[in-house]
């Protein structure tokens, strides 16, 4: 059984994290610490455990196995290194963290403790990607030269009840956040692009603010790899009824994915007609689930450093790119992966 103990509801997923535990017939939540003791107090009576004021002491558990953290993400490094420290397994909501030097101090700390790390990147596990996936390794679609992604909501749009919608104002704190749209929902259009096209060359990223609250709401990455397919990856806080929406573009077809809605059509089928494929394969278990079975038995996750890496290198680019207003060449980032 894995003991765990949640770091931190500050992220609107905390809750989503806890629930999928308690599910997990091999992990049981021990106790909570959060940096507002008066959040974390309610959580833990929720939840019927104890609430622990001091991280060090909970982390100097030898009863905690592991930690799930949803804290400020620009709290993710220190509280990373100091589980690690503490010799504990580690989930954590995406990103990983706000630069690629910090990824690499993560890593170095992980690897010294021997411990598991988990970044979560949900959609990676979704069905109507890893039929995309299979579309693109059986060759259905060519060699890939585009993709499209977009997820966007409505979480800053004000309504009667929220005027200032319903997203909690903290994630409009740009010291904690690292930034807005982009570098929250925008992560998973870069993931999953990311996944489809390999290694990331250049970024452009105009990441607007049309409700001037201090982080950008509304944004776009144009992303070039090093295969030369591009990326256009859009994400929104301000867009109503905007469908999640996956477009993958090759020389010898086209694959549209609206929601969870799948059409293809391939210069390689027996016909010129859109196609809704018949067999789609089984979503992978989420990120938490994996995460524990690699603790437990010692499996590969799907979800892989790689991911992690490149998630936050297209984030650090982008938001370099909009300081300078300027395309940005991803060996600026001094990396040394």
């Amino acid at each position: 059984m894995i003991r765990v103990a949640l770091l931190s509801k500050w992220h609107v997923h905390a809750a989503d994290y806890a629930a999928q535990a308690q599910e997990n017939p091999g992990i049981t939540i021990s106790s909570v610490w959060d940096e507002d003791p008066v959040r974390g107090k309610e959580w833990a009576e929720e939840l019927g455990v104890p609430f622990v004021q001091d991280l060090t002491t909970l982390l100097s558990d030898s009863s905690i196995d592991a930690v799930i953290i949803a804290s400020p993400t620009n709290q993710h490094k220190n509280l990373i290194l100091a589980a690690a420290k503490h010799g504990k397994h580690i989930f954590t909501e995406k990103v990983l963290a706000f630069s690629v030097a910090d990824c690499e101090q993560i890593f170095s700390a992980v690897d010294n403790a021997g411990v598991e790390l988990m970044v979560s990147l949900p959609r990676l596990t979704d069905d109507y990607f890893i039929y995309a996936e299979e579309a693109v390794k059986q060759g259905l679609l060519g060699r890939i030269t585009m993709v499209r992604c977009r997820a966007a909501h409505n979480g800053a749009v004000p309504t009667d009840t929220a005027p200032l919608g319903w997203l909690p104002e903290t994630f409009f704190n740009p010291a904690q956040c690292g930034g807005g749209a982009m570098i929250d929902l925008g992560a998973h259009p870069i993931y999953l692009a990311n996944r489809l096209l390999g290694t990331p060359s250049t970024v452009t990223g105009p990441l607007q603010q049309v409700t001037d609250r201090g982080v950008d709401d509304q944004s776009v990455a144009v992303v070039e790899y090093t295969s030369q397919a591009m990326a256009v990856l859009e994400t929104s806080f301000i867009s109503s009824k905007s469908p999640f929406q996956l477009e993958l573009y090759g020389t010898e077809g086209t694959l549209m994915i609206e929601n969870r809605e799948i059409r293809i059509k391939s210069t390689k089928m027996d016909t010129e007609e859109w196609t809704s494929p018949a067999d789609i394969p089984e979503s992978l278990p989420l990120p938490i689930h994996q995460w524990a079975a690699s603790i437990e038995e010692r499996t590969s996750p799907s979800i892989t450093r790689t991911d992690a890496w490149n998630l936050t290198l297209i984030n650090q680019g982008a938001a370099l790119s909009q300081k300078r207003n300027r395309r940005v060449d991803l060996q600026e980032l001094n990396l040394s992966k």
